[in-house]
């Protein structure tokens, strides 16, 4: 009788949660603040329901964000992040350690912290959360490479910060310095061959997946999660960074031509919904409501240093020399959104009995609420103001592909959007490449195979044909017209 009351507690939390994701999306919220809250409502302020096992929180907590790396794998575009990765790497090193500075020194000075305490704050509140970052961002029209720089720095970065943390969590309770020599040295260890050991998965599981032929194609998503979590454990195992080698597997895996590629990203989006409405209903569970107010004016404090000062100088030296505008590193350095990386980083000092700990943790969770409700609902307001947001032109083309195994080729999906010049544009006009065809319109409900001189509406829905090595000129060729109408290309312009 227990079992069946806990299942029904779960299934109508999970679905209270979907109804909250539907809200706060409307509202342009990422989704965690409706988790949070949740967690806060059914915790022991609220139903009564008590949780305080903080070293239960951390292992649910990272095992939740190893799922949640390993979609963000998986769902990002290798063609879109390529060119933005070595300055991904830059905010995500360099600039992490700059953050951590700015916020350290802030919190000693400002909140007369323990130095070593202050440092352990401003490493915790360093990473960007990949969930976060994601849930907003890719609702907005930005261009390709700055999306590609957040996303790719919210994949990174988790990776060095908890070799800082853990760091700075030993040295505080042991009551000693950290070597700083030491802690570099570990960190380019852990950082190189947790990569390297993420490479090697991912390659050995697309060599692999390719040339099995599994029974049932509801395996293949399995496999590629198992592979992705897999390399976590393995990397872990040789004391590098799990982070790292399960966000760069899940990477080459899912941006290989691998069977049931729709299924498997799919299959992860699923799992990681399920893995952030679990984490962070349990870390409003975790936080005690009636220690959080005492923190308000301190997490303001290091909140507005963090966002006002640490990241725009961290953006604006970790970007030096990669020929980004003002406009994207000052949109770069507002969309930095906190989210349930840096609270579950806050149970790591509690774990490992850190004084002060609860009080971090209480100014961590603060921050990570207020500042998301700052930062999440204004993001399209500052794109527009730095120049980047423009609902007057077209908007980017959806593409959603679905391998053809057998004939090597792709299947397009594209909606056309109301502002697209592709309206009123017959299909000759478009002049795809050889190899790739609109084989199929549907238009008010009702599909037909269109004829060359037939002429889309906006509202369409194409479906395309179109073989692997034409796809990303195909691709390019249907952007150009929706941006530039039907002339585009024949003046010298690539149509990219």
């Amino acid at each position: 009788m227990q079992l069946d009351l806990w299942l029904l507690l779960g299934a109508s939390l999970i679905l209270c949660a979907i109804v909250a994701v539907r809200l706060s999306t409307s509202a342009g919220l990422p989704t965690l603040l409706a988790y949070l809250g949740l967690g806060l409502l059914i915790g022991e302020s609220g139903l009564g329901l008590r949780f305080d096992n903080a070293e239960l929180a951390e292992v649910l907590g990272l095992a939740a964000l190893v799922l949640i790396l390993a979609e963000g794998g998986i769902t990002t575009d290798w063609q879109k992040v390529r060119r933005s990765v070595p300055a991904a790497l830059s905010v995500s090193t360099i600039g992490t350690l700059v953050s951590i500075g700015i916020v350290a020194v802030a919190a000693a000075w400002l909140l007369d912290m323990d130095w070593r305490l202050a440092f352990l704050l401003a490493a915790v509140l360093a990473p960007t959360d990949a969930a976060a970052v994601f849930s907003v961002l890719r609702r907005l029209p930005l261009p390709s490479r700055l999306t590609g720089l957040l996303e790719a720095e919210s994949g990174f970065n988790d990776a060095p910060v908890v070799i800082v943390v853990v760091t700075l969590s030993a040295a505080k309770a042991a009551d000693h310095a950290p070597n700083l020599v030491e802690l570099a040295g570990v960190m380019v260890y852990e950082l190189v061959v947790g990569g390297l050991i993420g490479v090697a998965v991912g390659w050995a599981g697309v060599y692999a997946l390719r040339r099995m032929a599994l029974p049932a194609s509801g395996l293949y998503p399995i496999a590629v999660l198992s592979l992705s979590v897999g390399s976590y454990g393995a990397a872990n195992l040789l004391h590098s960074s799990g982070f790292l080698a399960v966000y760069v597997s899940a990477l080459v895996l899912g941006n290989a031509r691998l069977p049931h590629r729709p299924a498997t990203r799919g299959f992860a989006e699923g799992i990681a919904w399920l893995a952030q409405i679990g984490l962070f209903v349990m870390l409003g569970l975790l936080a005690s409501p009636s220690d959080l107010p005492a923190q308000i004016v301190p997490a303001l404090v290091i909140g507005f240093v963090l966002l006002l000062v640490a990241r725009p100088v961290s953006i604006l030296i970790s970007t030096a020399g990669f020929k980004f505008s003002m406009g994207e590193k000052l949109f770069a350095s507002w969309a930095g959104l906190r989210g349930a990386v840096p609270i579950v980083l806050a149970t790591i000092p509690m774990v490992k009995d850190v004084p002060g700990a609860s009080r971090l943790f209480a100014i961590v969770f603060t921050i990570v609420v207020l500042f998301t409700l700052l930062q999440g609902p204004t993001l399209p307001l500052v794109a527009r103001w730095c120049g980047l947001k423009d609902d007057s032109r077209a908007r980017e083309l959806g593409v959603e592909a679905a391998p053809l195994e057998e004939l090597h080729a792709d299947l397009l999906e594209i909606r056309i959007p109301d502002d697209s010049h592709l309206n009123g544009v017959e299909i000759f006009e478009l002049r795809l490449p050889r190899g790739a065809s609109i084989t199929l319109v549907v238009r008010d409900g009702e599909s037909f195979v269109p004829e060359p001189t037939t002429t889309l509406r906006a509202g369409d829905t194409l479906l395309v044909v179109t073989t692997a090595e034409v796809r990303d000129i195909a691709e390019r060729r249907l952007r150009a017209v929706s941006r530039r109408g039907k002339l585009a290309g024949w003046f010298g312009e690539t149509g990219a």
